[in-house]
């Protein structure tokens, strides 16, 4: 395997599936087949899960919630994807290890690099919710920060897309997908690949992002064997 241990981060959104709001069974699932893959070939798997499934923090001014309340509803929005996919990995037959950026002691135990590496050197998939604990912060922000902390080999962001574009694939027929690009050129090209503190958290701590499309079977596996898919972006 090229990559030992790796930070996946996945959207809330995702979770949706064919459905308005909420959680698929059908795409809970299919993330549970991808990531027993992982595992069966003794990667160590930490993930972070977005909540916008449930709710968005950005959102919630326009729904009459301050920005520090909405992000706090948020936060626990990511709380309940986390014990949801833990469920769900439990039930396949994973060990499974669910720590949290907030401290909600009868649900998770608190998030911390030390922790997460002791849970994942004694094979325990590792989700980490509640992203950075704090408002202000995207889950985007969140997993390049959690990804930092394990010193996972990279940060795996899956997407519905199969990498990234120099424009919107799904609006824009002429959009060119990149193999590789550097942190320095993705930013002066203004491409949208995630927050700018995630990003930045990236290039300076070295840390490489891959942009996948996770919907496809077998391309979480792929990448770990180093095989070429979705976008890789590096120092």
């Amino acid at each position: 395997m090229k990559y030992k241990r790796v930070l996946l981060k996945l959207s809330g959104e995702s979770l949706m599936g064919e459905k308005d709001q909420g959680i698929d069974p059908v795409k809970l699932n299919h993330y549970v087949t991808e990531i027993s893959s992982l595992v069966a070939q003794d990667v160590e798997v930490a993930i972070v899960i977005g909540g916008g499934n449930i709710f968005r923090g950005l959102q919630s001014s326009s729904n009459g919630f301050d920005r520090v309340s909405g992000d706090y509803m948020g936060m626990l929005a990511t709380i309940i994807n986390s014990i949801a996919l833990q469920s769900a990995l439990k039930h396949a037959g994973m060990n499974v290890s669910l720590l949290s950026g907030l401290g909600i002691p009868s649900v998770c135990e608190l998030m911390s690099g030390k922790a997460a590496i002791d849970l994942l050197v004694k094979k325990n998939v590792v989700i980490i919710g509640g992203g950075t604990g704090n408002p202000f912060f995207t889950t985007d922000t969140a997993g390049a920060l959690r990804a930092i902390e394990i010193s996972a080999d990279v940060l795996l962001k899956g997407t519905r897309v199969d990498g990234v574009y120099s424009a919107n694939p799904e609006t824009d027929k002429n959009a060119v997908r990149f193999e590789n690009i550097t942190f320095r050129d993705a930013y002066d090209k203004g491409l949208a690949i995630m927050d700018l503190t995630a990003f930045t958290l990236c290039e300076e701590n070295k840390m490489p992002v891959i942009v996948f499309d996770m919907n496809t079977p077998g391309n979480l596996l792929r990448i770990c064997k180093g095989e070429p898919c979705g976008t890789l972006i590096h120092n």
